[in-house]
């Protein structure tokens, strides 16, 4: 090959490689100018003031805070808990512990100070950021707001006066007065039309809270609640409380769904008129220990229905035909088959037809 070929080939070689060079040059710095452009037009809502050492809440996650939550500084809460003092714990679990405190606007308010396990106290923060921050229904406690500082992640709610429904069912201590919970109370609970709001699995003896009027309410959305669609049903990943959960979800049913609220919701009806906790096992005839839906089933099956209600409350004051609707309605609800069972509306409806 002489001199001349090898010049030219060696040319043609060096054109196309900075031709290459050049394209990809060009084709990068537009990619990046409509990045640029994009972000120029649209609007990231993120929580006002929230502090820098909440890193654990990404740029995209922060615009589903509601804007308007209200930030409450730490001092306040000190303040408000006598530095949070055990005799002020009116409620605990796993998440941490709940405080009754005042408000230097002298508002009652309960705190829910999360646990020391980071990663745990930083979901159920955002989680319950994410769905009480943005929900408002009557039958729903009021999120008031937060503070989040240092590793510190506490949530304001409302002070509900009666506390917790458990409470009124097993605390069994003399200053505890059961008398106010009698029938009558118990299937108004029930029928608080404002239950058919979709909550997931959230629906347990212990995350309803009872106000003066013995109204309920829902509250302590657990660490899967996040919603999907504000339009549309909510559906959320299946973590639920043991004894509320509907056997579809142990045969590996990934989503919560309003079929299985409706049995959770079925079990609490059980669990409310029988004073029997939905997680402990019950002792049958033939000494075999078995759960409550079992028990109830079996019980119904039988014509049972008024060995089954609470011992605790006069006979006098049960009707024979409000107590069988009232099993026939919880047992609808907890139909094995998800198919097979009612929407909340349906139960609304038929709820409707007991008097309280």
């Amino acid at each position: 090959m002489n001199s001349a070929l090898q010049a030219f080939l060696v040319a043609m070689a060096t054109f196309a490689l900075i031709s290459i060079v050049y394209f990809i040059y060009r084709t990068a710095k537009k990619h990046r100018s409509d990045i640029e452009s994009r972000s120029r037009t649209i609007p990231i809502r993120t929580v006002p003031d929230l502090p820098t050492s909440a890193s654990f809440i990404g740029l995209g996650e922060s615009q589903l805070f509601d804007p308007y939550l209200t930030r409450i500084e730490m001092s306040d809460l000190v303040t408000g808990t006598r530095n949070f003092s055990p005799e002020l714990i009116v409620g605990g679990g796993t998440f941490g512990y709940i405080y009754k405190a005042n408000l230097p606007s002298c508002v009652t308010v309960a705190i829910k100070k999360l646990g020391a396990d980071a990663f745990r106290g930083h979901r159920e923060f955002r989680a319950e950021m994410e769905t009480l921050g943005k929900i408002r229904h009557d039958n729903i406690v009021r999120f008031f707001g937060y503070c989040a500082t240092g590793s510190d992640r506490i949530l304001i709610y409302e002070f509900v006066e009666k506390g917790s429904l458990d409470q009124w069912l097993y605390d069994m201590s003399p200053e505890n007065d059961t008398s106010s919970l009698t029938w009558g109370t118990r299937v108004k609970i029930i029928k608080g039309k404002k239950f058919s709001i979709p909550v997931g699995d959230a629906i347990s003896a212990s995350n309803v809270l009872l106000d003066s009027n013995f109204e309920a309410r829902v509250a302590d959305f657990s660490l899967a609640r996040r919603i999907e669609d504000a339009r549309s049903y909510v559906t959320t990943r299946v973590e639920g409380t043991v004894g509320y959960m509907p056997p579809e979800y142990f045969y590996g049913a990934p989503m919560a769904t309003m079929r299985g609220d409706v049995y959770s919701f079925g079990i609490l009806m059980f669990e409310v008129v029988t004073s029997k906790r939905s997680n402990l096992t019950i002792r049958d005839g033939r000494w075999k220990e078995i759960r409550l839906v079992e028990w109830a089933t079996a019980m119904v099956s039988q014509n049972r229905e008024m060995e089954m209600v609470d011992v605790g409350l006069p006979r006098e004051e049960l009707k024979v035909t409000e107590v069988l609707e009232f099993f026939r309605i919880a047992t609808f609800c907890t139909t094995e088959s998800h198919k097979l069972r009612p929407n909340m509306n349906e139960v609304v409806d038929l709820l409707d037809q007991i008097p309280d």
